[in-house]
């Protein structure tokens, strides 16, 4: 999937990256213009084989609901959200770009990069029909949700350009995922860190998604 936003809108995130952090991240997408958003069309998750495992199975996969008002709550479930998938009931990776996109910023105006942010972190169809026939799930294990350090510089020289509540979580954890190799159950773990962006009181009662990092190149 490839969003080529306005030139306009373009420059001004840039900009807001250059002078908050020195460098060029993906950072939140805010009511009063949408941000750029970079996929490699090439990259799709590895679907090399997890060595047997004697753990069990998980039988929990689904999401949260995505409706909580207290900041760092909303960041653990949308986290949630984007990691749990199970190729044995869930449709295809549609389903969890739907789930999240539907919490996203009411005006719309961050939707569009919102949905490339998503697609990074979930297979292609092509992959999820070929982890299907291993019937991989997929759950995040948080182990820390802290408002990175950068935030308040990106904060202090994004001025009024950000919704009252808008903020930023920094998300680590362990992304498990399971399934059967030749019969037998296997397992893999790895290390996960990204940060979302999201709006909350006072601007709305409930909180938003606004915009993802890549993958493992967090807001420190």
């Amino acid at each position: 999937m490839w969003i080529q936003l306005p030139d306009a809108t373009e420059t001004r995130w840039r900009r807001l990256l250059v002078l908050a952090v020195g460098v060029l991240l993906l950072l939140v997408a805010v009511v009063s213009y949408a941000s750029f958003a970079n996929r490699d069309p090439s990259a799709e998750p590895r679907t090399t084989a997890a060595p047997p495992s004697s753990e069990p199975i998980a039988t929990q996969t689904s999401p949260p609901a995505l409706d909580a008002a207290e900041p760092q709550a909303f960041a653990r479930q949308v986290a949630t959200a984007l990691f749990a998938w199970d190729t044995r009931t869930t449709s295809s990776p549609k389903s969890v770009t739907e789930q999240l996109v539907s919490v996203a910023d009411p005006t719309g105006e961050s939707s569009a990069g919102l949905v490339s942010d998503i697609a990074n972190y979930l297979p292609t169809d092509r992959i999820w029909i070929e982890l299907g026939t291993y019937e991989t799930r997929q759950w995040i294990e948080i182990t820390s949700v802290e408002i990175p350090d950068l935030w308040a510089t990106a904060e202090a020289q994004a001025g009024d350009e950000l919704l009252p509540g808008t903020t930023a979580f920094t998300i680590r954890g362990t992304r498990h995922r399971e399934g059967v190799w030749e019969g037998e159950h296997v397992a893999s773990q790895h290390g996960v860190a990204f940060t979302v962006f999201i709006v909350c009181a006072p601007t709305y009662p409930t909180c938003h998604l606004l915009r993802l990092s890549r993958l493992d190149d967090p807001l420190e």
